[in-house]
């Protein structure tokens, strides 16, 4: 077991630089989350991605925002600037559920403890730091920063905001993954302080590095150039919703393309600047990312504390970014991209033998997987094909011909790992894509390894329960979410119940379904109470479709029409609508009986209720 000093983790306090035998910090980056010092954590991703550069960076992570603001100050003032991000999720869904209550507990906190970020961190912390060292620039990042970067609606205060860099203050937004821009933009800012030694770094300097990839900046002065696409200005959309829908096809479309232009949007006077995304990273990148010195432990001061987050991924590898399903309602390809990028053989050995020397590792992997657990390696066989491409899915309507679904290379990184000394079992806690599963290619040597892969997965790497996500079962619903046809699942269950069958085995498979999703009516709920009655499950895993920033799905829940075709689209909005459809997951209960059955007679669906109860 590893002997680590408190030096192996970046300084969270003045001490800790002076350990380093340091007397100033080159970035200091504030948290919403708690510092856990690995690769799936953001704050530390970016910390040693700069450490790596050869700067010194500082954390402050959760700091105290109500008091003398102590926390805000204990580091002092950054030769180069200040790093901001809300934490790994959006603050507003990481405080309140669907209905608008307060969480009991925050997972990426100590204890799970509910009361230590404030809403909007990247606009709290901003504006308290810009009060303190006015003229020191301000790097808003992660994910709540990414998916606010342009007008939005936001569901908790039933309003069109503006970007975050409006509220907040900040003088740059790097969206997406943020280790590209961060090294160009710390590389430019040095080159242009050792231009000028005199200079400090302040705001004004940023004005001279507005052309870096994957940033967003306040411009006052804004002369649109050629290839730019102008959005509706923020005071057209809070006039407009259908001009609010329309801005989106751009906003998601410029997301997932290999060149995409410059996105510019009015707000007021001024206006907001979105550059183009780099290319997708080289695997060389990725794995630079991930090699980098982390302990892959939560700083020591929270010792005998609980951090849910980090006890969920600690004896997890991922394995690849970005998702190419482009699921309506999710946001991981708006921050990750669509195209996949996976690391290498070598760069994934290390890290699992890392995991291996962990103090309480057992010997059991918890995921070897990604964002969708099946994607590693894939992408498309002729890449001119894709640098044309601006789908926002690769398998929806259908699976892209171009599309190479070989699962070989994912079931060597299987067999490798399960080789490897110190590992008894890799289980896959990722979500599979079933319907990458299904599909038949016209190489019959890529359907030999899918096969294969199916019976691995089940066979070998399911931990009791096979989580998969059909959401619904409607397929006009299904078509809006971008999800295949629910008759896809009913085929995947067949092949997991013969393979369970077979090996003797009696797993479960955990399907994930959305109620109140845009497009979807209480008939349509019913529907799905029959159709999962009829596969006997009772579901557990069920939400409220919950409308966060930059998805297709709350643009059409909240302007009322499809951002791709304009046409309206019906969405259960009200507290009472919502909870009509939430109820037929649970029609099993003795309880939500009665209820259904009178809500099915409102809409003269004796035939739902038959089939749900039987004739009475």
């Amino acid at each position: 077991m590893k002997e680590y000093r408190l030096t192996d983790w970046l300084p969270t306090t003045k001490k800790e630089v002076e350990l380093r035998g340091w007397s100033e910090l080159d970035v200091i980056i504030f948290s919403g989350d708690a510092y856990v010092d690995h690769p799936s954590f953001g704050g530390a991703v970016i910390g040693r991605i700069l450490e790596a550069e050869g700067l010194r960076v500082g954390i402050v992570s959760q700091p105290n925002w109500r008091d003398d603001l102590r926390d805000f100050k204990k580091l002092g003032r950054p030769r180069l600037f200040f790093g901001i991000s809300a934490g790994c999720m959006d603050s507003m869904v990481n405080k309140y559920t669907a209905n608008k209550r307060l969480r009991s507990e925050d997972a990426y906190t100590p204890d799970a403890r509910p009361d230590m970020r404030p809403e909007y961190p990247s606009i709290v912390y901003t504006q308290i730091l810009k009060k303190l060292w006015p003229d020191v620039p301000v790097v808003l990042g992660g994910i709540e920063a990414s998916m606010r970067r342009l007008t939005h609606y936001d569901y908790w205060q039933d309003s069109v905001r503006k970007s975050i860099l409006c509220d907040s203050g900040a003088d740059l937004l790097i969206y997406g993954m943020g280790e590209k821009p961060i090294i160009e933009f710390t590389r430019r800012l040095n080159e242009a302080l050792a231009a000028q030694p005199e200079m400090q770094a302040t705001t004004a300097l940023l004005q001279t590095l507005t052309d870096i990839p994957q940033t967003s900046y306040i411009a006052s002065n804004y002369s649109a150039e050629e290839g730019d696409i102008t959005l509706h200005s923020h005071e057209e959309c809070l006039r407009d919703k259908k001009k609010q829908a329309a801005n989106f096809r751009h906003i998601e479309e410029e997301s997932n393309k290999y060149a995409a232009a410059r996105i510019t949007q009015q707000v007021g006077s001024e206006t907001i600047v979105v550059n183009p995304p780099y290319p997708p990273m080289t695997q060389t990148e990725l794995d630079h990312s991930f090699d980098l010195p982390y302990t892959r432990l939560p700083h020591p001061k929270y010792k005998n504390k609980r951090i849910p987050a980090y006890d969920m991924i600690k004896f997890s590898v991922n394995i690849h970014r970005g998702c190419f399903g482009g699921c309506a309602f999710c946001t991981i390809s708006a921050h990750q991209g669509k195209f996949i990028v996976s690391r290498s053989k070598q760069s994934i050995l290390n890290e699992v033998k890392e995991v291996t020397n962990l103090p309480d590792f057992k010997g059991y992997l918890s995921d070897l997987g990604g964002p969708s657990a099946n994607m590693y390696m894939m992408g498309g066989r002729d890449e001119a094909v894709c640098r044309k491409c601006k789908r926002p899915s690769c398998i929806h309507p259908k699976i892209c011909p171009n599309l190479n679904t070989d699962h070989r290379p994912l079931l060597d990184i299987y067999h490798t790992v399960d080789a490897m000394p110190g590992i008894k079992k890799s289980f896959i806690g990722s979500g599979v894509r079933y319907d990458l599963l299904l599909h038949q290619s016209k190489d019959a040597e890529v359907n030999r390894s899918t096969a294969e892969y199916t019976r691995e997965l089940i066979a070998n790497h399911v931990s009791g329960r096979l989580k998969v996500a059909p959401e619904h079962t409607s397929d006009a619903v299904l078509y809006i979410m971008r999800k295949p046809s629910f008759e896809q699942f009913g085929a995947f269950k067949k092949i997991f119940d013969r393979i369970n069958s077979e090996q003797n085995l009696r797993q479960q498979l955990i399907p994930y379904f959305i109620s109140s999703h845009p497009g979807c009516k209480e008939e349509d709920m019913a529907e799905l109470a029959i159709a999962t009655k009829q596969l006997d499950f009772h579901l557990e895993q069920v939400q409220d479709f919950t409308p966060t920033p930059m998805t297709v799905a709350t643009e059409a829940w909240y302007t009322g029409y499809h951002p791709y075709t304009l046409e309206p689209v019906f969405s259960a909005k009200t507290p009472r609508e919502k909870l009509a459809q939430r109820q037929f997951f649970f029609w099993y209960k003795p309880e939500e009986r009665r209820n259904i059955i009178n809500e099915l007679k409102k809409l003269s669906r004796q035939d739902l209720i038959d089939k749900l109860y039987g004739k009475r």
